[in-house]
Formats: C-alpha cells, structure tokens, sequence
C-alpha cells in the first residue's frame, strides 16, 4: 500500500508534494505564454496577408474603372501622356520610360560602387576597419528622402552638373541628378547585404583556393562572389525596389515632363512622380485623374512582380549551378 501511493505521488522526475505541484504550474504557464507567442505571430502574419489582399482588390477594382473610360490598347500603345491636357492622352510609356531612366543611371552609378565596397569589406578590410566603415556607410540609408531631394536640386544640378556640363545642356530639373542622389541612398542597402553574403561564405572555400595558388583578388570574385550570388542578387533586388518606389528625390529633383528617353539630363516624370502629382491636387475621387493613379500604380505592381519572379530564378539557377 506504502508503495502504491508512493508511486502515484512521485513525478517522473522524482519530484513529489509541493515540489512537483510547483514544476508542474511552472511547466503549465510556460506552455500558456507559448500558446499567446503562437497565436500573436498567427495574428500578425493573418493581417499582413489580409492587407496584401486588400491593397490588391482596391488597385484591381480602381484600375477596372480607369479601364472602363481608357482602352487598354491606348494604355499599351500610345506614346503620350498628357492625362490633364487636351487633347488627352494616356500611353503609359513616357512614365514607364522615366522610370527606368533613373532606375538605368542609379544603378550604373551605385552598382560597381556597392559592390566594390562590399568586396573591400569582406575580404580586404582589417576587423576594426570593418567594425568602423560598415555602420558609417549604413548611416546614409537613415538620411531623410526629403533631405536627399533638396540636396540633388540644390547642390547636384547648381553647383556640380551645370557648372560641369553648362548651364545650357543641363535644366534645372534633370534625371541625372535625382540618379546620383538615389545612387548614394541605396548604396548602403547594395554594400551591407552583400558584405554580409559574403561574410557568410564558408571560410573552406577560400583556403581551398588559396591551397591552390589563387590570389585574393581570384579568391574575392572567382569563389566568394559566385558563392554568395543568391545573396547579391537579393541586394541588388532590394535597391531596385527602393528606386523603383521611391517619390519624393524624383519629384523634386527629376521633374514633371513624361517623355520617351533615356537621356539623362532631361527632365522625366517617374510614375510615382506622377502619383504624388495627382494625388497632391484636386483630382475628385471617380474622375479620370483619379483612376489614373491606379492604373499607373498597378501597373508598377506588375513590373515589380515580373521582376521578382525572374529574380528568384535567376538565383534557383545559379544555386544549382554552385552547389
């Protein structure tokens, strides 16, 4: 009888009375602030997704009435924009092409120096070096975009580029300079990811090849950079979002004139250049104008979205080819 009710008493962990009423509601509070962590990520990754959802059913339903008044074929096909202008015109390619003008010459300007710091930092740098230049050159991603704008048209185009180029050839609002002031906004974004792929490159690797005879400089972009290209791809992805979504530098500073070139000293208008235009003024909601934002705003969805999905296989390609 004594060792029956010893036996029900006594916890697997040999704990018994007090001692095991204890571990006991210990072990029961922990698996309840278990079930609260679980149930508040489900909560958060529940309102992202809905979110997601509703941003695109309010762009979906929008465009739909932008559509209504506009034919696709004029929206694909022409190459005007003059939505507020008679006559009208709503060829959505002098917005695209502003974009990817100073999209084209960030990238140019910002790109070998990104990745160039990158490689210094991961593979030439001393550790105290490193410990100093990476968080200085992240410090310029938290500069404020507004800051950055007045900049570009203040110091860029008056005291750098029309001095260089001549006043004649350079306007006051050009791509140029909102190119160079978004070359160095995401400059940190290209530099800091990509060092940190390549940091994380097993060390195996490198003294493989050093065994082998190879340099540092062979060493930096024959192993590590093909090594840790998924992580540079994703980098670089990252900066073309920025550019792509960034407003404020390209309203200020790249101008309002939608035109078809690539040339950049000319003024250009970007399509979120554009959707701060209209969306600063008095457009009434259901009027063309209106719609228009939309239109122009899902139609950089799309670009954004074909852009990731050729991304995420260029790097599923390059992963089976390096591993």
């Amino acid at each position: 009888m004594q060792q029956s009710v010893t036996a029900v008493s006594e916890s697997p962990l040999g704990l018994r009375g007090a001692e095991l009423e204890r571990a006991l509601r210990k072990r029961w509070n922990k698996a309840l602030w278990e079930r609260v962590i679980v149930l508040s990520l489900w909560l958060c990754g529940t309102v992202s997704m809905v979110t997601t959802v509703l941003i695109v059913l309010t762009l979906a339903d929008e465009t739909r009435a932008f559509f209504a008044e506009v034919s696709l074929r004029d929206f694909l096909l022409d190459t005007k924009w003059t939505p507020q202008f008679e006559p009208t015109h709503f060829g959505i390619w002098p917005l695209v092409f502003g974009t990817l003008n100073v999209l084209l010459w960030s990238m140019v300007i910002a790109l070998p120096l990104g990745l160039a710091t990158a490689v210094y930092l991961s593979e030439y740098a001393h550790p105290n070096t490193r410990r100093v230049m990476k968080p200085v050159v992240e410090a310029l991603a938290g500069v404020p975009t507004v800051v950055y704008a007045f900049f570009a048209l203040t110091v860029v185009t008056q005291e750098f580029l029309r001095p260089l180029l001549g006043q004649d050839r350079v306007p006051i609002f050009n791509a140029l300079s909102a190119s160079i002031v978004m070359a160095i906004m995401i400059l940190p974004t290209i530099a800091s990811v990509s060092e940190d792929a390549m940091s994380n490159v097993p060390r195996e690797l490198r003294e493989g090849a050093y065994g082998l005879g190879a340099t540092r400089l062979e060493v930096a972009f024959r192993v590590v950079f093909p090594a840790a290209l998924g992580g540079i791809i994703a980098a670089v992805l990252l900066a073309v979002a920025r550019v792509i979504g960034e407003t404020m530098i390209v309203a200020v500073a790249a101008g309002s004139t939608p035109q078809l070139t690539l040339n950049p000293l000319n003024s250009v208008q970007t399509m979120t250049g554009y959707m701060l235009q209209i969306g600063l003024g008095d457009s009434a909601r259901g009027t063309i104008d209106y719609t228009s934002i939309f239109a122009v705003g899902s139609t950089l969805f799309v670009f954004t979205l074909i852009a990731n999905v050729a991304a995420g296989m260029i790097v599923k390609r390059f992963k089976e080819q390096y591993e």
